[in-house]
């Protein structure tokens, strides 16, 4: 037998859920009663447990963040970059290095002849003003240059930034020095740490967010301008929180609860939440560790709780 429930699911606004309970995968000879005044537990056998798809997971202390998402793009930091040009006229007359070269202070990287009168004409080395890495070459050889020509671009990438952007009703939570943990599109694999190294002084008045950076090591050179990235800012953390998955929360009704199992039955408990990170929430109830929560099929449960739904066998 199979029945199609339909019920009114707040999380933002109200959602119509609708939930079919599969009857082939339920013990011969049993059936859901629905209806009934009182809101108990829900009791189900072992067979239905797996009909539904049911899963759980123990509550357990563990350390857990309060993390805040935030998209950006990695960029030089501006003090580790420099524009390389002259102050003469002149024309290139050797080229020492290519795009994407790494150079140490002082390396040779132009030579240019100057247009002032001499026999032969005097020439100028170019010099790399700082270690870096050629990420633009502006230059050909037998090009003339003038005092405005940006010969090289350098940058110094042993430290990289990541630019984000922090919505107003978040400002309050941010400060410099805080933790955060970057993922890159490039590297889905990796997780980079760094430090909030500044929250902007302004807010841009279309957007309503302020501009924050994000400082990373990158001595092993995988972080590059321009990548996308999103970083998980640590803006609380706790050593020792009773925790569950995230998964295992619904909210209706402004309440935010979870179903414990109790035997053959599920008893919904309704739960303060604190942190949470990408995986499990901090809550604050009459749970204690060890607790078995639903993870997986909590939306079902919730379906047969609000219609007083029970269990029988048929004779």
């Amino acid at each position: 037998m199979r029945y199609l429930l339909r019920y009114k699911f707040a999380a933002v606004g109200a959602l119509v859920i609708a939930v079919t309970l599969p009857a082939t995968g339920f013990a011969h000879g049993e059936d859901i009663k629905l209806g009934g005044e009182v809101r108990g537990p829900v009791s189900l056998t072992a067979a239905q447990t797996s009909a539904l798809g049911l899963e759980l997971e123990q509550t357990k202390l563990r350390p857990i963040a309060d993390l805040l998402d935030v998209n950006g793009e990695v960029k030089a930091l501006p003090d580790e970059q420099a524009d390389v040009s002259l102050r003469i006229s002149g024309r290139v007359a050797a080229v020492y290095v290519n795009l994407g070269d790494a150079v140490r202070k002082g390396e040779k990287l132009a030579l240019i002849q100057s247009r002032a009168v001499g026999n032969p004409p005097p020439t100028i080395v170019v010099r790399a003003p700082m270690d870096g890495v050629i990420d633009e070459r502006n230059i050909i050889v037998g090009q003339a240059v003038e005092p405005n020509t940006t010969l090289f671009h350098l940058s110094n990438r042993t430290r990289m930034r990541v630019v984000g952007r922090v919505y107003e009703e978040d400002l309050e939570k941010m400060h410099v020095g805080q933790k955060a943990y970057v993922k890159l599109l490039a590297y889905p694999d990796k997780t980079f740490t760094g430090t909030v190294s500044l929250v902007g002084p302004t807010l841009d008045s279309n957007t309503r967010t302020v501009a924050i950076w994000i400082v990373l090591d990158n001595r092993r050179g995988l972080l590059k301008p321009n990548l996308f990235a999103r970083a998980d800012i640590m803006l609380h953390a706790e050593k020792a929180a009773l925790s569950v998955p995230s998964s295992a929360i619904l909210e209706a009704n402004g309440e935010k609860f979870v179903f414990v199992r109790e035997g053959g039955k599920y008893r919904r408990v309704v739960v303060t939440v604190g942190a949470s990170d990408d995986e499990y929430t901090a809550i604050d109830s009459q749970l204690v560790a060890g607790d078995e929560v639903v993870t997986q099929g909590a939306r079902e449960l919730y379906t047969l709780w609000l219609t007083g739904g029970q269990l029988k066998a048929e004779d």
